[in-house]
């Protein structure tokens, strides 16, 4: 499981390094690919298949279908950590997350987001969080 916020800053060649806690679970070699909410979504090969797995069930035949699957699978891409800990960020995921410098590594259960700061910071406001508990219990979750 991925818990916890830290953050980090990409170098002028697009190298990120990922939070030692994170690449203990992670390994040596990673899925990195587009996220919801304009940020990066990073999974662990064994995560990347059980999702891998869930898309090839969706109908062929649904546009929503077809669109969700190219969304996930035509940005992703495998990344390997090098000595000093780092990943080379694709130029194409960089720019669909806004990620320049300064970013927030997030970990949320079985996946880690690459947030771009600013839009971390704007978009993380939790000042509603008693409404959204109340629509968490529609969903099967009671705290």
């Amino acid at each position: 499981m991925f818990m916890g916020e830290y953050n980090h800053t990409i170098d002028a060649k697009g190298r990120l390094i990922v939070p030692s806690k994170f690449r203990e679970t992670l390994g040596d070699e990673f899925v990195v690919t587009k996220g919801l909410d304009g940020c990066l979504f990073v999974y662990p090969n064994e995560e990347w298949k059980t999702f891998e797995e869930k898309l090839r069930t969706l109908p062929l035949t649904n546009k929503n279908a077809r669109q969700f699957s190219r969304f996930f699978l035509a940005g992703a891409a495998s990344c390997e950590v090098d000595k000093q800990g780092r990943i080379l960020l694709p130029g194409v995921l960089r720019e669909f997350a806004g990620l320049e410098k300064d970013v927030v590594l997030v970990g949320v259960l079985s996946r880690i987001e690459i947030w771009s700061k600013e839009k971390w910071l704007e978009s993380n406001v939790y000042d509603d969080m008693e409404e959204i508990a109340e629509h968490m219990e529609e969903l099967g979750l009671s705290i």
